[in-house]
């Protein structure tokens, strides 16, 4: 990929699309993602294509072909860890990000190791157990630090019940608060990847905060 294009060129793209401000404070954000599945796998690409200078991007499962239907990878990825999936992923994307991975489940004993130096992080997990512990764990050892979490995004349908809310001071959950997979209505790719979007959305916009003034002097 670096041999294909050079960091010049994909800095001059960026230059094209993106006042100098945003593209500066999108290269020196550092924001972990806890999960890698529909939503993670998501975010991940997404904050790469944007320009997210630092990804960390932590996940302790293999890429099975069930993960196909919503997810990020492709079947050659099948059997992969996700973590060096999803590495592979943002590579053919931008060989020049800094992207950290690490391959390990997420508990109590470990999650403030992990993600403690973290000023944003994604929660992106399936099990509401799961999500629950990360973020009150979190919220009370990481003072600063703030997070974006996903719930409800099952099914088809209205995308539009998707919604961004401000639940405390420093976290953020993006869904529709209510679809989850308990009435076998599935996980379909469009709405997963709705709210993956979500998610991604508010990291940037957490990251950039007023740029406006920036964008008013940008032009095409």
């Amino acid at each position: 990929m670096v041999d294909i294009i050079s960091k010049e060129e994909l800095e001059r793209a960026f230059d094209s699309r993106f006042p100098a401000e945003t593209k500066a404070k999108l290269a020196d954000a550092r924001v972990a993602v806890a999960g890698l599945g529909g939503l993670g796998s998501n975010i991940a690409v997404m904050l790469a294509r944007s320009g997210v200078g630092h990804l960390f991007l932590v996940d302790f499962d293999v890429v099975d072909v069930t993960n196909l239907n919503r997810q990020a990878y492709s079947a050659s990825h099948i059997g992969k860890p996700k973590t060096e999936a999803i590495k592979d992923i943002i590579a053919e994307i931008n060989p020049y990000l800094d992207v950290e991975v690490c391959c390990k489940t997420v508990d109590e004993n470990n999650a403030e190791e992990l993600f403690g130096s973290y000023d944003i992080v994604c929660e992106a997990f399936d099990r509401a157990e799961n999500k629950s512990m990360l973020i009150s764990f979190l919220l009370s050892a990481c003072p600063e630090m703030r997070i974006v979490s996903g719930n409800g995004m099952a099914g088809y349908g209205n995308c539009n019940d998707i919604q961004t809310k401000k639940i405390f001071e420093r976290l953020y959950v993006c869904g529709d608060g209510k679809s989850g997979i308990e009435g076998g209505i599935g996980l379909m790719a469009p709405r997963v990847a709705v709210c993956a979007g979500h998610q991604a959305d508010k990291v940037i916009e957490l990251i950039l905060g007023d740029v406006s003034a920036a964008a008013d002097n940008f032009s095409d």
